[in-house]
């Protein structure tokens, strides 16, 4: 998804723990442990209560789709629905409120106090705890036997290191049924060509079923360095971080998406 289609919003009491000094001719970004752990904790509110924009006129394109069945429009204004009443901060969209993850790309000039997964946990802990939302994380006590954090930790967290001076993050919190509709399959080459693959997806979507929390993102990731690369490529591609991606390969192994025309 291209920033431009993103309305983002500006944390106006977190600017005194971010701040900046010069080294070595550079700027460096100093961000507050504080910082990271309000910015979870209010992600985690948002995502729980809020869809993009995007995706709510997507909802509504259906409700005008003369094609539409009056199945697909009850179910779309019903979503609709759901949505305002989320809004309005105190009722979640979904009664599973979903494993918390994170991923970060910290730039080599920003600094931090260190222990950010810490932090970000703590943000992540402290919105769980105050808002109406259900903790769904088991510890295991034995091979039989688990039970409830009720603190919905731990959180996925990854951190990575880029280029760059700033701290990017994606944070999402998904559901158990959606990750219960996630797949690997194994096929061979032979696949590799249209009239066989699509058949051979539309046997394994139709499996899939319905069974998870809206809102419901399908995606399809082909190849990869590893099982591990692609079911992670799967999860950022189901929330629309790969969009801009480009539409052919360059030749050297990047990633590329199917065109949308």
């Amino acid at each position: 998804m291209n920033d431009c289609d993103i309305k983002w919003r500006k944390l106006d009491y977190m600017q005194s723990a971010v701040n900046t000094s010069e080294f070595r001719g550079e700027t460096l970004l100093h961000v507050e442990s504080s910082a990271l752990k309000d910015l979870a904790k209010e992600a985690f509110h948002d995502i729980s209560h809020f869809l993009r924009s995007g995706h709510l006129l997507q909802l509504q394109s259906i409700l005008r789709d003369t094609d539409a069945s009056s199945n697909d429009r009850f179910v779309a204004l019903d979503l609709l629905r759901n949505s305002q009443i989320a809004a309005e901060g105190i009722l979640p969209m979904c009664q599973d409120t979903g494993t918390a993850i994170v991923l970060g790309k910290k730039g080599r000039l920003v600094w931090t106090d260190g222990g950010d997964e810490h932090a970000l946990s703590k943000g992540i802990a402290s919105t769980y705890a105050s808002d109406n939302l259900r903790f769904s994380q088991l510890a295991p006590l034995s091979m039989f036997d688990e039970k409830n954090t009720k603190s919905n930790l731990p959180a996925q967290i990854d951190l990575m290191h880029t280029d760059g001076d700033e701290y990017n993050f994606l944070f999402m919190a998904k559901g158990g049924g959606s990750a219960n509709k996630t797949f690997l399959h194994q096929g061979t080459p032979s696949l590799l060509k249209e009239d066989l693959l699509l058949e051979y997806l539309d046997e394994r979507i139709a499996a899939l079923g319905t069974a998870a929390c809206p809102p419901y993102h399908l995606a399809i990731v082909i190849g990869g360095t590893s099982a591990e690369t692609n079911l992670k490529t799967v999860k950022l591609a189901s929330a629309r971080y790969l969009d801009n991606l480009p539409i052919k390969g360059d030749g050297r192994g990047g990633g590329n998406q199917v065109s949308r025309n």
